[in-house]
């Protein structure tokens, strides 16, 4: 039996991956909430026989991809059709990178011990959720985890062809996305580690770092043909990444400490708290025998990984998405727990516990989009002569029957825009219900640096506006809730949605004293 086991496994894993990544794909019921994948399919589906991609956000390797696919099979190079070529690209790598981790793995483990670590891996919330966006942290956590794998191959063999193939994967990675550049680190420590004569290091360091710049080119064209677009987009989204430049998208990154905020805000949440809270409790445990026979290999998986994050975690910008790529040092390092647990039903419950995140934060795919759902029950028990208050901002609102008067109005410039302020209690006046559509503004402008905000969210929440909430709609029970996450891992794809009715009326006056007034 145990053999038929050790033959099963492998196949059911297989499955598991496919059902966890390509289930849910469609997901949005044909409404395209992600900004990012939203621009990256609007450069596609307008992108001619140049190959120009007018868009430099990212490298061009990404959008080549999805366009190739789309025009080898003869689709329509529509908006949509665009989005589903990135988002199968998406799962692809996701899948690609399970086999890779897989690989990777089997350094350190024995197969039955890998299970583990893939089966962690599998229901990972945080690659589960990246998975079902065409973007490219699917393709960077493949990029990242295939050059750790080489370097490892790299440094037990000594063999140049690794190095080759490596610089490969290091300029898709940077073809993808300019700061991939720092995925080179496993490589140079490989090298480092390798201690091979001076000589034999230098050539070898300098034909990867050539062949890496010549095959960028060859990914990413664009950024070299086109070279003051692609320097100003790099500008703006270092200063945005860093802080130099402010926009309304950051505003949760305010005063937001180094590493504490991921550590908070991220890691509980894209791991599952059983995988976070056992990655701790590895830490304080004597290393097992694993460990000890493979210090240099570890190093070089652990090591970048840290180094990613001394960088990542110490910007200004914190998106979830930016620290996807080391997402798997959790689990791997969970695993050396695991494994040396010697009492079945403990380390089985463990594992089910740690799995179980996964499976809810699955159930976001497997039913109605929540702002689909939202939708649908107010067009069903609203009038259609109601005013709906809303809030502007989100990439697409939420779909509302077109007789209902919806007013979705610009809280990220109440603060500084006087006309807004003074339009505020007019609004709310002529208004039957409020809609909050997800956590953006209530979570980043309810404080005291926003006062004007700060009035309004008030008044809302304890009732002094004269609405009551009637309605919340959420994919999880509201004990479950992933609010106070960081803001990106909610409302692109599970946010909350909150309706207030006016049961108390007042007049205009009243309105301005409580949300003008010092």
């Amino acid at each position: 039996m145990l053999s038929k086991l050790k033959k099963f496994s492998p196949l059911f894993l297989i499955i598991l991956t496919l059902l966890t990544r390509f289930v849910g794909i469609s997901w949005g019921d044909g409404f395209f909430f992600h900004p990012d994948e939203n621009n990256m399919a609007r450069s596609i589906s307008e992108m001619k026989g140049d190959l120009n991609p007018h868009f430099f956000a990212y490298g061009q390797f990404p959008l080549y991809l999805a366009y190739f696919l789309i025009n080898y099979l003869k689709l329509p190079q529509t908006f949509s059709v665009a989005v589903f070529s990135l988002r199968f690209f998406s799962v692809l790598f996701s899948c690609l990178s399970i086999l890779v981790f897989y690989q990777l793995s089997l350094i350190f483990f024995k197969p039955k011990q890998a299970y583990l670590f893939i089966l962690l891996l599998i229901f990972s919330p945080g690659l589960i959720q990246i998975s079902k966006y065409g973007t490219t942290e699917s393709l960077l956590v493949l990029v990242f985890s295939t050059l750790i794998y080489l370097s490892l191959r790299f440094f037990q063999t000594k063999k140049f062809i690794y190095l080759f193939i490596a610089s490969i994967i290091s300029a898709i990675g940077i073809a993808t996305k300019i700061s991939s550049l720092i995925f080179i680190t496993p490589v140079l420590l490989s090298l480092f580690f390798s201690q091979l004569k001076l000589k034999k290091t230098v050539f070898y360091l300098l034909s990867f770092l050539i062949f890496t710049l010549i095959l960028t080119i060859i990914f990413s064209p664009y950024n070299l043909i086109n070279w003051s677009d692609f320097k100003s987009a790099s500008v703006y989204e270092t200063g945005v990444a860093l802080g130099t430049i402010k926009v309304f998208y950051t505003r949760q990154f305010e005063n937001a400490s180094a590493y504490l905020f991921h550590f908070t805000k991220i890691f509980p949440y894209v791991l599952g708290l059983p995988v976070f809270i056992l990655f701790f409790i590895t830490l304080l445990t004597k290393p097992p025998k694993q460990f000890q026979s493979k210090k240099i290999e570890f190093l070089i998986v652990f090591l970048p990984s840290l180094i990613y994050f001394t960088y990542f975690g110490s910007i200004y910008a914190k998106w979830t998405r930016f620290v996807s790529p080391i997402f798997f040092i959790f689990p791997f390092i969970t695993t050396f727990f695991l494994i040396n647990i010697k009492n079945q039903i403990l380390k089985k419950t463990l594992l089910i516990l740690s799995i179980l995140p996964g499976f809810l934060f699955l159930s976001i795919y497997l039913q109605k989009d929540i702002r689909i759902q939202a939708s649908d029950w107010i067009n069903r028990n609203i009038d259609s002569t109601a005013t709906i208050f809303s809030e502007a901002g989100n990439v697409v609102n939420i779909p509302l029957n077109s007789t209902i008067n919806t007013i979705n109005f610009d809280f990220y410039n109440l603060d500084t825009d006087p006309d807004l302020q003074q339009k505020l209690p007019q609004n709310i006046l002529n208004s039957d219900y409020i809609l909050v559509p997800s956590r953006r503004m209530f979570k980043n402008q309810a404080n005291s640096a926003w006062p004007s905000s700060y009035k309004y969210y008030q008044a809302l929440a304890d009732g002094s506006l004269g609405f009551s909430q009637v309605k919340l709609f959420s994919v999880f029970p509201y004990f479950y809730s992933q609010e106070n996450a960081e803001e990106t891992f909610t409302v692109f794809d599970h946010p909350v949605i909150r309706l207030y009715q006016k049961t108390t009326s007042y007049d205009l006056n009243y309105y301005q004293s409580l949300l003008l007034s010092d």
